[in-house]
């Protein structure tokens, strides 16, 4: 063989390497991004070739699958009372993908998960029947919850103290899923650009500005730092309080309330400012960051298992700026899931049961997968003098001071209020919150609730939360401890 012939011949044989090297490279790299490309119609066609698995809600599915009139895809996603539910659910779109509970656990939903195939089908590639994601949600809390917030727009929690079991997740105004599952671009638009924000899940992925819900956190410090020996001694709390390093005077919201050196028990009845900046103050910004992150501030991987938003207490601040982080101000931020933790473990003598809205998920034939209640993480977040003495004085609170509208007869209630301040120099409607736990008094059950109304269309000066985010955990408690 001549010189010629044999590079010809190597460099045609170096040409067939590189395509089957570029080959291999298209079937097995390419081929599974452009599997996984969220452009690929072959993806939207496969998902919606089968009916879908179902959410459940008490034993009922809140989700189904309706056949489409024509087209490529089989199937579209339904919900039962959509709106209800859609802080729970999200939703499955043919076009704008799947979200929440719709987006976490869309291979079991729709048949793909692995453990749902036997050997054989794993062989043969037949399509498996899809699983079931059961959820904790109480359906009575949460219409309890849905119907008290209204035309509000804000979000509530419900936690069984217990269990860690989510009974409720609701965020208003809300939005029915049906709606957009086959991709009516008309519909999404308007969502989208809609001012009042729909799509946003008020009740886990929304962090406002506690106000004084959040000096359960600071007042916890205090007492797991013994810088106060219980909640009726009095405090070291000058009324007025000029914050550090300035001029400017914290006043409280009532002007003649008892609130100079008044004890956590008093500062918490009529929601003293003074207080409670000057205890942050004296605790140092340290101390109260590391019980707020005890309780799950500033958790970046707050699964529920929906990512929520992480809850932020700040860090790097002067002293000024710590005394409004202690009433809930500066750059602290909190979402209803966070303050309904924060009320479940006082409940909870002092322990934080892990939260989740799923209790299983389960295959076609009921088989369970997954326990979720099993694999709960309990957590001691402040010891149990600290929780009793914290409950005592949440009940004060409902009983004589800011929180009377949560009073339930024949059960025991504690809460705190909160009214947190909106746009500079307080120029925008303020946030209302309430946070709080009941206990029936002849069962025993218990729950805790957080309600954040972030607007509504009562005027400024009738803004509290005792007048309208208490009324909200009153029906959820309610409901919650009925039976």
């Amino acid at each position: 063989m001549n010189k010629t012939i044999r590079r010809a011949a190597v460099f045609s044989l170096l040409l067939v390497l590189a395509l089957l090297v570029r080959a291999t490279w298209v079937q097995f790299y390419d081929g599974k991004a452009l599997a996984d490309d969220k452009d690929n119609r072959r993806n939207a066609i496969s998902l919606y070739a089968n009916p879908l698995g179902n959410i459940i809600v008490a034993g009922d599915a809140i989700t189904g699958s309706a056949p489409t009139k024509g087209g490529d895809l089989k199937y579209k996603r339904t919900y039962k009372d959509g709106s209800l539910y859609a802080a729970v659910t999200g939703y499955s779109s043919q076009v704008y993908g799947a979200t929440q509970l719709e987006g976490i656990y869309r291979d079991l939903l729709d048949g793909t998960d692995t453990r749902l195939k036997n050997p054989l089908d794993a062989l043969t590639g037949k399509h498996a029947d899809p699983g079931d994601v059961i959820t904790t949600i109480d359906p009575d809390v949460q219409k309890a919850v849905y119907d008290a917030l209204g035309d509000k727009k804000g979000g509530a929690v419900a936690i069984d103290p217990k269990t860690g079991r989510i009974l409720a997740a609701v965020s208003t105004p809300s939005y029915d899923p049906t709606t957009i599952s086959a991709g009516n671009d008309s519909v999404w638009q308007k969502l989208k650009k809609d001012a009042d924000k729909p799509l946003v899940n008020r009740a886990l992925r929304q962090p406002l500005p506690p106000g004084s819900t959040f000096k359960l956190v600071v007042a916890a410090a205090a007492l797991e730092d013994e810088l106060y020996p219980d909640v009726d001694a009095k405090t070291d709390s000058p009324d007025p309080y000029t914050l550090p390093g300035t001029s400017r005077v914290l006043k409280n919201e009532n002007s003649s309330a008892p609130c100079e050196d008044a004890s956590i028990r008093v500062a918490l009845q009529y929601s003293c400012n003074n207080v409670f900046a000057k205890m942050a103050v004296d605790l140092g910004q340290d101390k109260v960051r590391a019980m707020a992150e005890k309780f799950g501030f500033n958790d970046e991987e707050q699964d529920v298992p929906v990512r929520a938003y992480a809850s932020v207490y700040p860090s790097g601040m002067d002293r000024s700026s710590t005394a409004l982080t202690g009433i809930g101000q500066f750059d602290v931020t909190a979402t209803p899931l966070q303050m309904a933790m924060v009320s479940a473990a006082i409940a909870n003598d002092g322990k934080l049961v892990s939260p989740h809205m799923v209790a299983q998920t389960s295959d076609a034939d009921g088989n369970v997968l997954k326990n979720y209640d099993d694999d709960t993480r309990t957590k001691e977040i402040v010891s149990s003098s600290t929780a009793r003495q914290l409950r005592s004085a949440m009940q004060t609170v409902v009983e004589d001071g800011t929180g009377t509208n949560a009073r339930i007869s024949g059960a025991t209630v504690g809460g705190k209020t909160g009214t947190a301040q909106h746009g500079e120099n307080n120029s925008e409607t303020p946030y209302a919150w309430f946070t709080s736990y009941a206990k029936s008094d002849s069962t025993g059950k218990e729950v805790a609730v957080a309600v954040m109304v972030e607007q509504s269309d009562a005027t400024r000066s009738e803004v509290s939360g005792n007048g309208l985010a208490a009324p909200v955990a009153k029906a959820a408690m309610r409901a919650a401890l009925k039976g």
